[in-house]
């Protein structure tokens, strides 16, 4: 019998690993709905989706391996990561999917809303929490909206060598600002920003990007300490903010 390996699991959702199967269970199925839809739009490679029986979503393994993981330093040359650019250009050139993203107004308020929690229950002190409110502002203004995946953490891209061989975990796609997909792929991994930039082959506010990893790291430390995850470890999140110090 192969073994059941538990990737990730929590209220919302979990996935399980069987052989080369991936068994995605979610609570919610219209991200299912989204997911299935923006892998058939993504003019990259996706999981071959195996089969469909709500709440469960099965998925064929990818070749090759993660680009990395948020707090670990990644073994993965700088040409993978430039091929990653080039990847995230090709999906914001595609076609918009129908669903539309946050508008600027909504990303504000919840920022306010989360910068207040953060302060108020101890959880940051009030100068850092402060200091990247204020950088995050660099990426509350208008943009051209683009097809994202809205969740480009760098776990989720694969890759074999410098080729990138699939991108999964599309539940958050939508219509929404180029820069952050770029932002949380570089999430904890500045330094390998220019790789980023130079496989994406246009020109990118630094500024801007600065900004989502403060905005992006500041909304979901809360999510991440309901969720059973240490935002608090080394090279995540919180090391993410205090580096804008």
């Amino acid at each position: 019998m192969e073994e059941v390996k538990v990737v990730v699991a929590h209220q919302a959702c979990a996935t399980l690993r069987v052989g080369d199967t991936f068994l995605k269970i979610d609570s919610d199925q219209a991200r299912t709905d989204v997911e299935v839809q923006a892998m058939a739009m993504a003019p990259i490679p996706t999981p071959e989706i195996l089969w469909r029986k709500p709440p469960v979503l099965a998925l064929a393994a990818l070749p090759g391996t993660a680009l990395g993981r948020l707090g670990r330093p990644s073994s993965a040359p700088s040409s993978a990561w430039a091929a990653a650019g080039a990847a995230v250009r090709k999906l914001h050139d595609a076609p918009l999917p129908p669903w539309p993203g946050r508008g600027v107004d909504e990303l504000a308020s919840e920022l306010d809303a989360e910068c207040e929690w953060l302060v108020t229950s101890g959880t940051l002190p009030a100068d850092l929490v402060t200091r990247n409110r204020q950088v995050a502002e660099a990426a509350l203004r208008p943009w051209t909206p683009v097809f994202v995946h809205g969740d480009l953490q760098l776990a989720h891209i694969f890759v074999d060598g410098d080729e990138v061989t699939g991108v999964i975990d599309w539940t958050e796609a939508s219509q929404g600002d180029a820069l952050f997909d770029l932002a949380v792929l570089t999430l904890g991994n500045e330094g390998r920003l220019d790789d980023v930039v130079a496989g994406y082959g246009a020109d990118v506010d630094l500024d801007v990007v600065r900004g989502w990893w403060s905005l992006r790291s500041l909304v979901a430390i809360r999510w991440l300490v309901e969720h059973g995850f240490d935002p608090a470890a080394p090279g995540c999140e919180i090391d993410v903010l205090r580096a804008r110090m």
